[in-house]
């Protein structure tokens, strides 16, 4: 059995996934939003939002600093998925679903200025999000999960 944790490419390939879905549904929705968008699928509708800031439009209008955050961000989790010693799997997991977010975000903030948010969930209230959103709030958890798993022993 191939040992993930000291293949490396592997994490990276997630978060190429990640960004390559986030970028192909953006484009979808951006493409044909006239015609999708108040779309009822089972558990959301989808919706067309240009969100100027990040994460429910907090820093609006601070496109330079996002997006240079935007940038540190990727380099450090760079760094870390290909170097850091004494790293487990549950962290370099961690680490690429908010690489692949932090990327699929990063790149519409820096090309477009805005990123492209389209999912909404129709049964509570909730901003719109997408993709990139998801896959960083799912690292964000494993990473939360690793420290209530950590703490307790």
């Amino acid at each position: 059995m191939l040992n993930i944790k000291n293949n490396r490419f592997y994490f990276i390939l997630l978060s190429l996934v990640i960004i390559l879905s986030d970028q192909i549904t953006k484009n979808i929705i951006n493409i044909n939003y006239k015609s999708i968008i108040n779309k009822d699928l089972l558990f959301f509708r989808i919706d067309y939002v240009k969100n100027y800031g990040a994460a429910f439009n907090i820093l609006s209008g601070s496109r330079i600093f996002l997006s240079t955050i935007s940038t540190i961000i990727t380099i450090a989790l760079i760094y870390i998925i290909l170097n850091k010693k004494n790293i487990d799997n549950l962290d370099l997991l961690s680490y690429s679903f908010i690489l692949g977010g932090t990327i699929g975000n990063g790149i519409d903030r820096i090309i477009k200025g805005y990123v492209i948010d389209f999912i909404n969930l129709s049964f509570i209230n909730f901003p719109v999000f997408n993709i990139a959103d998801i896959s960083i709030n799912i690292g964000l958890l494993c990473i939360i999960y690793r420290f209530l798993k950590y703490k307790r022993q």
